[in-house]
């Protein structure tokens, strides 16, 4: 069994709404990367059960592009291209076969480094931004929490993926 360091920083017991919003994605994003802790890229790329491909570096691949699709994409620029499917496919990016630690996760942190960004420097949360998918506007409170319960979800499956690569389990 891998030994994993958890770094996190728990989040606070109170707060301002945008604080506790902030708080709770970096602490689920911090959730994701202790997950993936101390394993090679070919442990990262150990898939589920069949008929599943789902992998540790797939769902890391996957929150690159959720961060994008939900912060770049809505309050940047309603045309980027998506990390790794030009016809806006999420599920091209649960293919890790041929993907690496380094690869995925600079894909990753650059976009949360984008998020955190387009956040920081928004008067708001009333911050409007259009969703190009749904063709409707959208808040930037709307668009954290969305976000706050993709990471709470895949978390999930990175606890059962996590304990079956090496039986890790906690974090």
């Amino acid at each position: 069994m891998a030994v994993t360091t958890d770094n996190r920083m728990g989040p606070p017991n109170f707060g301002s709404e945008r604080d506790m919003l902030r708080a709770f994605l970096d602490y689920h994003r911090a959730t994701l990367a202790t997950k993936c802790d101390g394993l090679t890229d070919e442990e990262l790329r150990q898939q589920s059960m069949p008929p599943s491909t789902l992998s540790l570096l797939g769902l890391v691949r996957h929150m690159a592009e959720v961060e994008r699709a939900w912060f770049r994409r809505v309050f940047e620029d309603n045309n980027a291209p998506m990390v790794w499917s030009e016809e806006i496919d999420f599920q091209a990016a649960y293919d890790a076969s041929t993907s690496t630690r380094t690869e995925a996760f600079a894909a990753w942190e650059a976009e949360v480094q984008n998020s955190r960004r387009i956040e920081r420097e928004a008067e708001s949360l009333n911050l409007a931004g259009y969703q190009p998918r749904w063709g409707e506007d959208v808040s930037l409170r709307m668009v954290m929490i969305h976000v706050l319960l993709e990471y709470g979800r895949h978390n999930g499956h990175a606890d059962f993926l996590r304990e079956g690569v090496d039986g890790t389990v906690g974090a």
